[in-house]
């Protein structure tokens, strides 16, 4: 077995008997990029195999020294390339930053590199994160790594193929309206939503201010929770991130369940594929053999949660878009008359058409006349929902049900039909318009063997709660399945 197919446990067991070093850890992913990444398409841009192995002998000295420094050091990481990396470019998946290389750090960078991470490269996204299939990169598509007919998810695919195949071990995605946990769900991997405000957005270039979240992606809970306790925090550079403590993330799970309330909405158990319903019944029925107890619950404003989110998230991109205008930021184009020409055309030539669309939408939803029936409609609605969830916790330690209705679906599917595409997001958008955390982890396969995802989701700030639970549920389902090539 290759160093990059253990569990994360194993590796940092590996690491810290030397029994393996850093050095070896990072050659094995990049060994696997070798072989997988013409397949997947998981990176935008990938660090030069030197630079790479230099990064982790560092790391590897360090830990001669002075020790290693936490879970994460010495570990191979990908980066999303909406979250900037100094000296690396920054393209969002967009014509419009094709030629942008950022001279700082985002703050969860940052804390990678303070960790003693390995950072392989920049994955691959919808363009401005804006996708739920990653179908919309400017720079071509993200393949499955089950099924390379498939979409990957949207819209941190790359990050969320590149574990599932081992061309990484860990990875940090963006998620505005699922965006880290629908593909987590696809690939057949661990994905985290942290609250609102537990991990620093300076670097992370903005979609959506009020729902945008760094999130963590790994192939085990164990891993993805030691990424999220790295570079969570507060941080003076982004005034909504929170002073509270991050409490130990990375723990070992209790035995059992016993004690803890789990609730399961019936309106995420309506219109979903058939597979999916069996598998998500078999899970949220171990539940109640591990001693947890389980109940009924409604959250009755969320079957307006996608319409919410879509004119909250549009109108919130339409505002940060605007400064891609082809002077202060983005691709200039040429031969433009005056100046709304040349904005006009920059913006023309530098967006992609799922981009463009929710410019528009966005714009719409803000203009005079229609503000109030919309955006501030929405907004109020949005209020309704958190005051559901609110009400169910007070009952219930975890929300438990599917991450998304169908599994990962073919190329060409939905992408003509905006309306189906965005209704993968049904089960996820409510974490991000509330500001709860969450967790996507795989409970099975389909029919055509491809994962199926589960999803947890606790009260804000209660992540630790949350993985706990997550690892039990993790370890009694038993999900060993890898694609083909990846090993495990």
């Amino acid at each position: 077995m290759e160093p990059c197919e253990l569990s994360f446990r194993e590796i940092v067991a590996a690491l810290e008997a030397g029994d393996l070093s850093a050095r070896d850890l990072a050659a094995s992913v990049l060994d696997r990029v070798d072989a997988r990444e013409e397949e997947t398409s998981a990176y935008l841009t990938l660090r030069d195999r030197a630079e790479v192995l230099a990064d982790a002998e560092r790391a590897d000295g360090v830990a001669r020294r002075c020790g290693r420094q936490g879970p994460i050091h010495g570990v191979p990481v990908a980066v999303k390339d909406n979250i900037v990396v100094r000296g690396l470019p920054a393209t969002c998946a967009s014509r419009a930053l094709e030629r942008f290389v950022p001279p700082y750090d985002a703050t969860a960078v940052e804390k990678l590199k303070g960790a003693g991470a390995v950072i392989v490269g920049k994955t691959n996204l919808d363009e401005f994160a804006m996708g739920s299939s990653n179908e919309y990169s400017a720079f071509g598509p993200v393949r499955n790594p089950w099924d390379r007919s498939r979409v990957a998810g949207g819209s941190s695919g790359g990050s969320a193929a590149a574990v599932a195949a081992g061309e990484t071990v860990l990875a940090l995605g963006s998620d505005t309206g699922g965006s880290v946990r629908l593909p987590a769900a696809f690939c057949g991997v661990v994905g985290i939503k942290p609250t609102y405000g537990r991990v620093s957005r300076y670097g992370l270039v903005a979609f959506a201010s009020s729902l945008d979240q760094i999130g963590t992606i790994a192939r085990d809970v164990a891993g993805a929770s030691a990424l999220l306790e790295a570079v969570a925090g507060e941080d003076p550079r982004d005034s909504t991130t929170s002073d509270r403590p991050v409490e130990g993330l990375y723990t070992e799970p209790p035995d059992d369940l016993s004690g803890v309330r789990v609730g399961v909405p019936s309106e995420f158990l309506e219109g979903n594929a058939p597979d999916v319903d069996v598998a998500v019944a078999r899970t949220v029925a171990l539940l109640g053999e591990l001693g947890a107890s389980v109940r009924p619950v409604s959250v009755p404003h969320l079957g307006y949660g996608i319409a919410v989110y879509y004119t909250v998230a549009d109108s919130e991109a339409s505002s940060n878009l605007a400064r891609y205008d082809g002077v202060a930021y983005g691709a200039r184009a040429d031969a433009a008359v005056d100046l709304a020409g040349l904005y006009e055309r920059s913006r023309c030539e530098g967006f992609g058409p799922e981009v463009k669309r929710r410019i528009m939408l966005g714009t719409y939803a803000l203009s005079a006349g229609y503000y109030d029936d919309y955006y501030l409609k929405a907004q109020r609605v949005r209020s309704l929902i958190v005051a559901d969830l609110e009400r169910v916790f007070e009952n219930v330690d975890v929300v438990a049900g599917p991450t998304s209705p169908t599994t990962a679906f073919r190329f060409g599917e939905r992408s003509e039909d905006p309306l189906t595409m965005y209704r993968s997001d049904a089960y996820t958008v409510g974490a991000n318009l509330t500001g709860a955390p969450a967790v996507s982890l795989p409970c099975g396969l389909d029919g055509e063997g491809l994962p199926i995802g589960f999803q947890l989701m606790a009260d804000k700030f209660r992540e630790r709660d949350l993985l706990r639970v997550a690892s039990v549920v993790e370890r009694a389902i038993g999900f060993g399945a890898h694609p083909a090539g990846a090993g495990g």
